[in-house]
């Protein structure tokens, strides 16, 4: 297992990459600087939204869940998985990325 980058540098290498492509991204809420977990949300600016989750598979690489479970929500039910996940684990990291075309810029693997 290699070892893993701290969330703090991955998440701001995450923001730089969206606003290097021209869309927006921001902490919405800040987590453990080291090894926190991370949830993505991608609004696309139309009410929908899409939200994943990281997770580390076996082979100790970081991978992306739909969290919701469908690709595509309302941008109102996004928020309240988030809401619930925060109650859940104080230390998770919330990054919000707007951009209508709903890319993720991700560059893990996705499920």
């Amino acid at each position: 297992m290699e070892p893993r980058l701290k969330t703090s540098i991955w998440v701001a290498a995450l923001i730089r990459r969206v606003e290097l492509d021209g869309a927006a991204a921001f902490v919405a809420h800040k987590g453990e600087a080291d090894a926190g977990a991370v949830l993505i949300k991608v609004a696309l600016l139309d009410g929908r939204a899409r939200v994943w989750s990281s997770a580390y598979g076996g082979d100790g690489h970081r991978r992306w869940i739909k969290a919701t479970g469908a690709d595509l929500v309302p941008e109102i039910d996004a928020d309240a998985y988030i809401a619930r996940a925060r109650t859940r684990d104080t230390d998770l990291w919330v990054v919000e990325i707007e951009d209508r075309e709903g890319r993720d810029f991700l560059t893990e693997p996705t499920d």
